[in-house]
């Protein structure tokens, strides 16, 4: 996979790029970033890529044309790349749409700034609109970091186990189980029977009511209706 990220601040990128899971999954091949400041293409003499809003108003707006060449300087020879821009107004970024972006061959991502977008860059250059969550950035860098860790982590061979991502929370529609590792007891609370038992069917049943657990408890917006009116007929018997 390409992943493509536009921003006037790409100095922002180079420790989270270059650590980590990120780091490794370039060194595998896995995927390759690269990260342009789409001032480079301004037509404007003084390198401006913003203006006044027209009808007046707060702040000020990215302007059409540095983006939109930056993006099609990018395109390459890829066949229709998905073109995200991160955005507070933005579709919220889930497990479900990191795993819809991690098929894709070349991803570009769009860093806002300042007030906002020229509208026609979200109705004629996006194909997407991100957003992580329902408060306000200074920028979009912050985002396409979270946007790029999830999709990059969900990459064939990226991540030691591949059956780590299937089993992470959301990806099943419930939270993940509790988890225990050495020692058995830790100064007195001691790991629970089933996962010392070596009756893999039974953990397996404990994790999965677990996990309906912990969901119901901390996230019951998570399940649907048919979900909660089982577990509640469980609990009435």
């Amino acid at each position: 996979m390409k992943i493509d990220i536009l921003s006037l601040f790409p100095e922002m990128f180079e420790g989270v790029l270059n650590s980590s899971i990120l780091r490794k999954a370039q060194e595998k091949n896995a995927v390759q970033y690269r990260v342009t400041d789409f001032r480079e293409f301004t037509e404007n003499k003084h390198k401006k890529v913003d203006d006044y809003p027209y009808g007046g108003g707060a702040g000020m707006v990215l302007t059409p044309q540095p983006i939109f060449d930056a993006v099609e300087s990018l395109k390459g020879d890829t066949n229709a790349p998905r073109i995200v821009l991160m955005c507070p107004q933005g579709e919220p970024l889930t497990q479900g749409k990191a795993e819809q972006l991690s098929k894709e061959e070349h991803l570009i991502l769009v860093c806002g700034h300042y007030e906002g977008y020229d509208e026609r860059i979200r109705e004629h250059l996006a194909t997407d609109e991100i957003s992580i969550g329902d408060y306000v950035l200074t920028g979009g860098e912050l985002a396409a970091m979270v946007v790029v860790d999830s999709v990059t982590r969900l990459l064939p061979g990226v991540l030691g186990n591949a059956e780590s991502p299937e089993r992470d929370s959301f990806s099943s529609g419930l939270l993940e189980h509790p988890h225990y590792t050495r020692p058995a007891d830790f100064r007195g609370l001691k790991v629970p029977d089933v996962l010392l038992s070596g009756d893999h069917a039974k953990i397996q049943k404990w994790r999965e009511e677990k996990s309906l657990n912990r969901t119901i408890e901390r996230r019951p917006d998570l399940l649907s209706e048919e979900v909660r009116l089982m577990q509640e007929n469980k609990e009435n018997q």
